[in-house]
């Protein structure tokens, strides 16, 4: 499959000009009566267990940016996921993420992905990084356009 290539290039290329260490790229599928999204390509991963999360809309990182259509950010892990609350991002937990940023990927006017990066050392996502991890989403990313619905 063609798409899949150009997906785990593009993801290897954007890790590498941004210096994170992991990268994550989640889609929405159909389910029976909604939407999952999962974990589909990744670069910088340990190990393929991301593959096995899948989420509802609203649910974990890539759920709730896939739901609100905005950027979500924990600078610092530690202090900013309560302990008892860590199960509630499994990705985090699986890729041993210390600070991470996630983006809409937008695809004809609905949110069809989300891009995820993070660092496992004591570097910061900061806001300026996630300006910019945006504008790279906008520009479309494999078959997504990053083209977003703006209200006139």
């Amino acid at each position: 499959m063609n798409d899949k290539v150009n997906y785990q290039r593009e993801l290897d290329e954007i890790r590498a000009l941004f210096g994170y260490d992991f990268m994550a790229l989640a889609l929405a599928e159909p389910a029976e009566y909604h939407y999952v999204i999962k974990w589909k390509y990744a670069s910088g991963n340990l190990n393929e267990r991301f593959k096995d999360i899948v989420l509802q809309s609203g649910r974990g990182i890539a759920g709730m940016v896939f739901k609100t259509g905005k950027p979500f950010m924990f600078a610092s892990v530690e202090q900013d996921v309560p302990r008892d609350a860590m199960f509630n991002y499994p990705i985090i937990r699986t890729e041993r993420l210390t600070s991470l940023g996630a983006v809409p990927v937008w695809n004809d006017t609905r949110v069809a992905g989300v891009l995820l990066g993070g660092y496992r050392n004591d570097q910061r996502v900061t806001l300026q990084m996630m300006q910019e991890l945006n504008e790279l989403a906008h520009l479309g990313i494999g078959a997504l356009n990053g083209k977003e619905y703006i209200p006139s």
